[in-house]
């Protein structure tokens, strides 16, 4: 609720800050320009349909512009030197735009006065933005400095991390304020303790890890920290995979990523860095973008190719007996399940018997035109409805059923990584790999996410969509 109530303010502010801008720099432009195009008084000037449309649009353009941005993604997570170049660098944007769409009438005799209004409405703009910002932020770092507004927080383990962890903490010298509610007693499915402690009462062990949904509820919690004193890779991976599904910030002290690959961020806070592994090395920018274009590539796919939809569920109906979709449950982001959707490939009865991956090309299951489809990845096409949905991404991950990730992680634990990002029709490892038979396969294609998931950007998105096309148009799918 408090996150809520930040962000509007920041909202309002930015909403404000545009409107005032424009209006003083129609001030400035009336006594510039306007009065000598035959419009004789302010009020007429302001009057005016085209102006005063823009006058009422300007504000929802600059909240637009801010939301892709990534500002409002993390309305607590700021610091006045962050937030100095992210309004910069938005308003040089912003501005940019404006200057060429609204500004500029390609008119020779007034050049000089454009580029001067350009600097005047930049430095209007920006100064308004950031000031009427800081004051919202300034007001917020100072409630949290005072602990009137604290993060409410669990540390999952009982052992001398935990310990540590709390005491650095709970120090009067905290930069960022965090309410932690106690410990919780964390045990492996044979009961072995992880952090090598016996629990005490005393030490304010709030419960064991079965209690965490109702502790959660309990007391409020938003973050997860998780301190245990256990050397074993794979009891802190399951550990961490277990916590997804809370969709709460998971937090690990820097002496445990020494599990993890390189993908993660790190915020120090009050002396301990501590790595957020639910997130991912996007911007919150590119989130954003990635996020809305996903969603309009989707919809237009899917009204434009309506018709290949149609040819090829008649197709599918007529090679063989059956339903033309197949539906699987699927794990996707942040562990949660999801049923995915394609086209069926395989005769109906193909898994009878349990799961059962793929031979190949040389499937007996498969049918004649799933055979050429699965050549083009056509049976793919109605996952543009799960991205529609937000269930996945066009480029990332593929994600795997449950049954063959319990064999994975054995192997390769650091899988659980490629749930904190919406798994993809398209990925690296479809591109560079292909389908896999096994689970060894599996394994060798999840090598190429692991290496996505580490170097993610809008641009590696573009290379592997394109080697996607090159694919689908040499029938390479298989």
């Amino acid at each position: 609720m408090r996150k809520t109530a930040q962000l509007w303010k920041y909202l309002i502010a930015d909403f404000i800050s545009a409107s005032v801008a424009w209006l003083i720099f129609n001030i400035l432009r009336y006594y510039d320009v306007a009065q000598y195009d035959g419009l004789n008084s302010f009020c007429s000037f302001l009057l005016y349909p085209r102006v005063l449309f823009v006058q009422l649009i300007i504000p929802f353009y600059w909240i637009v512009l801010h939301y892709y941005s990534g500002y409002y993604n993390k309305p607590f997570d700021k610091s006045r030197l962050s937030e100095f170049f992210v309004t910069l660098q938005t308003s040089i944007v912003g501005i940019i735009i404006i200057f060429f769409a609204i500004l500029l009438n390609g008119i020779p005799e007034y050049f000089h006065l454009y580029y001067r209004q350009f600097v005047i409405l930049f430095s209007i703009q920006f100064l308004i933005t950031y000031f009427l910002r800081v004051l919202i932020t300034n007001r917020a770092i100072k409630k949290i400095h005072r602990r009137e507004w604290a993060i409410k927080a669990l540390i999952l383990g009982t052992g001398k991390n935990a310990h540590a962890v709390m005491n650095m903490l709970n120090k009067e010298t905290s930069a960022m304020g965090y309410r932690v509610s106690g410990f919780v007693d964390v045990e492996t499915m044979a009961g072995a303790r992880c952090d090598g402690k016996e629990s005490n009462p005393e030490e304010n062990v709030l419960g064991n890890i079965e209690d965490l949904d109702s502790l959660i509820a309990k007391h409020g919690v938003e973050e997860l920290i998780v301190a245990i004193d256990s050397e074993e890779d794979t009891v802190l991976l399951n550990l961490l995979y277990s916590l997804y599904h809370y969709k709460l910030p998971i937090r690990l002290p820097v002496n445990h990523v020494r599990i993890l690959t390189g993908g993660v961020k790190v915020r120090t806070i009050t002396g301990v860095p501590l790595v957020d592994v639910t997130d991912n090395n996007l911007s919150e920018a590119e989130k954003n973008i990635k996020h809305s274009l996903d969603k309009l590539f989707s919809a237009i796919i899917l009204i434009l190719l309506s018709p290949v939809y149609a040819y090829l569920a008649i197709k599918v109906k007529t090679d063989s007996p059956g339903a033309v979709f197949l539906k699987q449950e699927r794990i996707g982001y942040m562990g949660k399940p999801f049923n995915i959707y394609k086209f069926r490939t395989m005769k109906e009865d193909a898994e009878r018997n349990g799961p059962l991956l793929s031979s190949g090309e040389n499937d007996p299951r498969v049918t004649k035109f799933g055979r050429f489809m699965r050549k083009y990845r056509l049976d793919e096409l109605p996952q543009f409805w799960n991205v529609l949905l937000g269930d996945m991404s066009i480029v990332g991950p593929r994600p795997e059923r449950k049954y063959y990730i319990d064999y994975i992680v054995k192997r390769a634990p650091y899988y659980y990584l490629l749930h904190n990002v919406r798994p993809g029709i398209t990925s690296w490892g479809m591109v560079k790999y292909g389908y896999a038979s096994t689970v060894g396969q599996m394994i060798e294609r999840m090598q190429y996410d692991i290496l996505y998931y580490e170097n993610m950007s809008l641009l590696l998105d573009l290379k592997i969509l394109i080697y996607t096309v090159k694919t689908i148009l040499t029938g390479k799918g298989i």
